[in-house]
């Protein structure tokens, strides 16, 4: 887990800016929940084998429960909590720390902030559009393009369709599933031994599918008169049309690893660092009704912080922005004038820095410079005699002299009793 230093929170602050921007230029409304959930809750969601990565604990009152892991069971409880009077679409985003206890590498630690995007109760795949068009256009705000990333999309149902038509029964669907997402980080033997453990007598077959190359090929494998091939086909037209061809791209081999998936999943990978996924979703059908509610198709997605701060280190680093205006003062007896001007300045909007102590000018300007102050207002006795400042901006070395009647609106003695 991480301790955050300003310079840290600054880039931190930043990728929520950039989330809360995008979230509202969609049409997102924003939530929030608790960060301890029911235990039953993430093992309905989940399985039982989801306990071994949660950090739960027993409270007083004999409850199981957890620091989350992730939103969307959450999510769903509150959803099915008010289903009835929720007005469809929901369109709901949030910003939540999640904590999950695994094992860390780059790009994964045990605690991470994750931006949730959800579209519940809309059947078209302009849903899943908005979402990944929302996530994109944070990307964007960052400075992020397609030279650094690209988001993979495939269809579960369709992959379904595929396994039908080369005779794999349903019940082997999961563990193909699951293989799948898997054969990035496992050898083919590794692979082909899963397969056959999940009790697959058709591992040629299914090997078959990761050969296809292209989205009309894929089609193709599952028919095209199933319905799975032509919501996806109408995906990436509507994509093309909202302006993200440039950065999708049709993988078979994305299926995600999460259960609860039924349709169109994607994952956003970065170009150069090899990292794990930026960010990743799709559509699921099921999840509201694991939960109590009624069944109500939806489409989410997770994007957390820790892999993009990795990309936003080597292409754009944040600094940490300084206040706008640094004052401070040469004696005690301007003390009261300096408090003054700097109330005044942050009245009409300014983020002012005032110094605690009296301090020589030579130091103040050094140190204003040296955290990157834009003006800095250093205050003497003479100053305070003649009524006036000088403003000096620490880009240029430019000053202007203001008079303090036109910023301070009540008098100020320029000495303490």
């Amino acid at each position: 887990m991480r301790d955050f230093y300003p310079e840290d929170t600054a880039s931190l602050n930043a990728v929520f800016n950039a989330w809360h921007s995008s979230a509202r230029r969609f049409g997102f409304a924003e939530y929030s929940s608790c960060v301890v959930e029911s235990l039953d809750l993430l093992k309905r969601k989940a399985g039982e084998d989801i306990v071994d990565q949660l950090y739960c604990f027993v409270d007083k009152s004999g409850r199981e429960l957890a620091l989350r892991p992730e939103m969307t069971p959450s999510l769903a409880r509150m959803v099915a909590a008010r289903q009835k009077s929720l007005m469809l679409p929901v369109k709901w985003y949030t910003i939540a720390q999640c904590f999950r206890y695994e094992r860390m590498t780059r790009g994964r630690k045990r605690e991470h902030y994750q931006w949730n995007l959800d579209v519940i109760g809309e059947e078209s795949v302009l849903a899943e559009i908005e979402v990944i068009g929302a996530a994109v256009d944070a990307l964007a705000g960052l400075g992020l393009d397609e030279r650094h990333y690209m988001v993979r999309y495939s269809s579960r149902a369709l992959l379904a369709a595929a396994l039908e038509r080369l005779g794999i029964a349903e019940e082997h669907h999961a563990a193909t599933f699951l293989a799948l997402d898997k054969c990035g980080k496992r050898t083919e033997d590794e692979t082909r031994d899963a397969l056959a453990e999940a009790g697959m007598d058709r591992v040629d077959q299914v090997f078959k599918l990761l050969d296809v190359s292209g989205l009309e090929e894929a089609v193709d494998a599952a028919g095209k008169e199933c319905h799975a091939a032509a919501q996806i086909s109408l995906f990436a037209e509507l994509a093309e049309a909202a302006g993200l061809g440039d950065v999708l791209c049709f993988d078979i081999s994305v299926v995600r690893g999460l259960a609860y998936y039924t349709g169109i999943v994607f994952e956003a990978f970065d170009t150069g660092e090899g990292l794990r996924a930026i960010f990743g979703g799709g559509r699921y059908d099921n999840l509201l009704s694991d939960v109590g509610g009624k069944p109500m198709t939806g489409v989410g997605l997770g994007f957390g912080d820790v892999v993009l701060s990795e990309i936003l280190k080597t292409t754009l680093p944040v600094k940490e922005r300084a206040p706008d205006l640094a004052v401070s003062y040469m004696e005690d007896g301007q003390r009261a004038l300096a408090m003054s001007l700097a109330a005044a300045m942050r009245r009409q909007g300014k983020d002012v820095d005032l110094a605690l102590r009296c301090e020589r000018a030579k130091s103040f300007f050094a140190r204003a410079s040296k955290c990157g102050f834009g003006e800095a207002v250093y205050i003497g006795p003479d100053d305070a005699a003649a009524g006036t400042v000088r403003i000096k901006d620490l880009a240029t070395r430019s000053e202007r002299e203001i008079a303090l009647s036109e910023i301070i609106r009540r008098p100020v003695s320029s000495s303490e009793d």
